[in-house]
């Protein structure tokens, strides 16, 4: 199967107490292979990084009032996703707000059939966790943002598959 590229645009978003923001998802296909990851998706034609971060967050979890940082990390990664085989570059964004609250009404129809929930962890729990999160280190590299803050320029986490 060719897989289909794309650029994503990918948010670390922490709250006030420093809690990361992540999603749970599952392979329409086989709702047990479950895994947790940062909000964002795909940028669309002519849209810029930044403005594909706003609008993935807005859509996925109600939050609009966000402070966007620097890119932190970029990957890519390569996945079975839908039917489909992907190839997706990813930039991660820092992210703050003051909102903790979620509203789901503007999911797409996909989000609605592979996303259960909505959590905000503490980088404890994180690294607890024997769930799968994407992208894997995501622990660590949050524990190193959370001690350091964030890197003078992208971090490469080079290449997660599948």
């Amino acid at each position: 199967m060719t897989p289909i590229r794309r650029r994503a645009s990918r948010v670390v978003l922490l709250d006030p107490e420093d809690r990361i923001l992540l999603l749970h998802g599952f392979e329409p296909a086989d709702p047990s292979a479950t895994w947790w990851f940062t909000p964002g998706g795909g940028v669309e034609e002519g849209e810029s990084l930044e403005a594909a971060a706003r609008r993935e967050v807005a859509e996925e979890t109600g939050i609009t009032d966000l402070t966007l940082g620097p890119v932190l990390w970029q990957r890519t990664a390569c996945f079975d996703f839908d039917g489909s085989r992907w190839e997706q570059d990813e930039w991660y964004h820092l992210g703050r707000t003051g909102t903790v609250g979620f509203d789901t009404s503007g999911q797409t129809d996909l989000e609605r059939r592979s996303v259960t929930s909505l959590r905000w962890w503490t980088c404890e729990e994180l690294l607890r966790t024997r769930e799968t999160v994407y992208p894997i280190r995501l622990a660590g590299l949050l524990r190193t943002l959370l001690d350091e803050g964030p890197p003078p320029s992208p971090v490469s986490l080079g290449a997660e598959r599948d």
